[in-house]
């Protein structure tokens, strides 16, 4: 009696497990459409009967909780290559998202009576699906924003499916993978009810599941298959990556190595005459404007047509520090400047240090000093060819509005400069790579990434990931990278953003003011 009176837990537990598994580094995307349905059930059915055959609230939000806290632990487990104590802690407050929706949806739970009438079980599948797509919309706003990982990253290999992230993100691909996991709860309900009474009507809520399905799909091949549109412009892009141990990175007396390495790789890289190069995420051990930097990087920047793109650091006289992507152009007589926009918290600072001091007496040791944020969408003026270029630093290129706002001001081409060391053998790059797919499709621009230990990659505009260089490898990976004009069409997405999330937050909080009104009423 125990164990029956547990196994709500258990499928809490069970649908964390499932979650994680559809993330790199399993990659079982298929697992995306069952994955929350013991949570659901658990929720709707796992109250005592003897008492009520209302969920609890309460109940719900804890068996989200324990739902939650299972998955944020198993998916983002390579967090304790950096801090152990912060992977251990994050999750407590992540685990508040799914909290919030298993609430959510005992109270719509709790005003059905039944899943006999296909008009209901759509409804109810619909609103709680708008729900799961508000909370991880939530989930990436803030000073402790985490948007990682959004359930419809899991679909990244899903090439026909992920094309509808033009008109509405990732959002929407989460909106697909909630609808079917509830539909598949309620359906399963019904066709329980439908055989013990011998009535049985048709499921149009499961059939207008799959034709929706169904029409992603046919709009995804069709999209992916179709001729390109316009004249490409063909860019030979050489991309660095020099596995630098990041034990090595900022260490004193592993300057000189460094320079040796980057200056051996990028010999190699002029060799193939590329229009642009690009250097990782903070490649310089010191600072860019430090003279003997500056003298060694404009060495190579002064060598021909080359535009020559990297990442270092800038410390300033008053204390504002910043992490930047430095563009060298003119033969290196010109150098353009993009100041990190969104850092990322308890990396590259601690939030609330201040006012909050247990965050800094967990994690100041690893971050003694903060950067400072930059203040503008810097797109980049390529010199031969007259090109714009977004340079997103770090994790930037898992953040969905951030990147299509360079687009909107005329980028033509994505790059991505990071570093990933941190990781080591985890699956935080394998992550960072899948999350990063979406910024191609969803503003149908390449993307090109340039990481320190890996994925260094190139990514068309449909998603597609054409060369790769595989983690702690060394070399220089070229390509030509067809960009699209000035002038080519931006997307639903690249104009609108998360209106898509946005209006899914609208329509579950219309939801829960008139289920509380209702509630009130009976």
């Amino acid at each position: 009696m125990k164990i029956l009176r547990l196994w709500p837990w258990f499928a809490a537990v069970l649908s964390g497990i499932l979650l994680t598994l559809c993330f790199p580094r399993y990659n079982q995307g298929w697992l995306c459409g069952i994955a929350l349905t013991p949570l659901i059930a658990a929720v709707w059915f796992g109250c005592d009967p003897q008492k009520t055959s209302k969920p609890s609230l309460l109940r719900a939000a804890l068996l989200g909780y324990v739902g939650g806290l299972t998955f944020f632990w198993g998916v983002f487990s390579w967090l304790t290559t950096v801090t152990v104590a912060g992977w251990f802690a994050l999750p407590f407050y992540l685990a508040l998202y799914p909290a919030a929706w298993t609430t959510f949806l005992a109270l719509a739970r709790r005003n059905t009576r039944d899943f006999t009438r296909s008009s209901t079980n759509l409804r109810l599948a619909l609103t709680c699906a708008a729900a799961w797509v508000a909370s991880e919309w939530l989930r990436g706003l803030g000073a402790i924003s985490f948007g990682w990982n959004g359930l419809g990253v899991a679909l990244h290999g899903n090439l026909p499916l992920i094309q509808i992230a033009e008109f509405t993100g990732v959002g929407g691909l989460s909106f697909l993978v909630v609808l079917v996991n509830l539909i598949l709860v309620t359906t399963v309900c019904r066709f329980f009810n439908e055989t013990r009474t011998r009535q049985f009507r048709p499921h149009w809520d499961l059939g207008f599941t799959l034709a929706l399905i169904a029409a992603a799909i046919a709009f995804g091949a069709h999209t992916v298959f179709a001729p390109a549109k316009g004249d490409a412009i063909p860019l030979r892009v050489a991309s660095v990556q020099a596995n630098i141990p990041q034990n090595e990175k900022f260490a004193d007396g592993f300057a000189d190595q460094i320079r040796e390495r980057y200056a051996k790789l990028t010999e190699s890289a002029l060799a193939d005459r590329p229009q642009l190069l690009l250097w990782p995420e903070a490649s310089t051990p010191k600072s860019l404007f430090e003279n003997e930097t500056l003298d060694f990087l404009r060495g190579f920047a002064e060598r021909g047509d080359t535009n020559f793109l990297l990442g270092s650091l800038e410390f300033a006289a008053d204390e504002h520090d910043y992490n930047i992507a430095a563009l060298f152009t003119e033969r290196g007589d010109a150098l353009q400047i993009y100041r990190k926009i969104h850092l990322v918290p308890f990396g590259e600072y601690i939030p609330f240090r201040r006012s909050f001091p247990p965050f800094e007496w967990v994690i100041g040791d690893q971050v003694p000093g903060d950067f400072c944020p930059g203040g503008e969408y810097t797109v980049l003026q390529l010199e031969h060819p007259d090109m714009k270029v977004a340079a997103l630093v770090c994790f930037e290129d898992t953040l969905g509005d951030l990147t299509r706002r360079f687009v909107e001001r005329g980028a033509q081409l994505l790059v991505n400069i990071t570093n990933d060391g941190w990781f080591l053998q985890s699956q935080g790059p394998e992550q960072h790579l899948a999350n990063a797919i979406f910024r191609a499709v969803e503003n149908r621009r390449p993307l090109v990434r340039s990481a320190n230990t890996g994925f260094t990659a190139f990514i068309d505009p449909m998603g597609r990931i054409t060369k790769a260089w595989s983690p702690f490898s060394e070399g220089v990976l070229t390509d030509i990278v067809k960009v699209p004009p000035g002038n080519a069409h931006q997307t639903f997405y690249t104009r609108h953003g998360e209106l898509f999330s946005q209006a899914c937050a609208v329509l579950a909080l219309a939801a829960f003011v008139a289920l509380i009104r209702q509630r009130r009423k009976t």
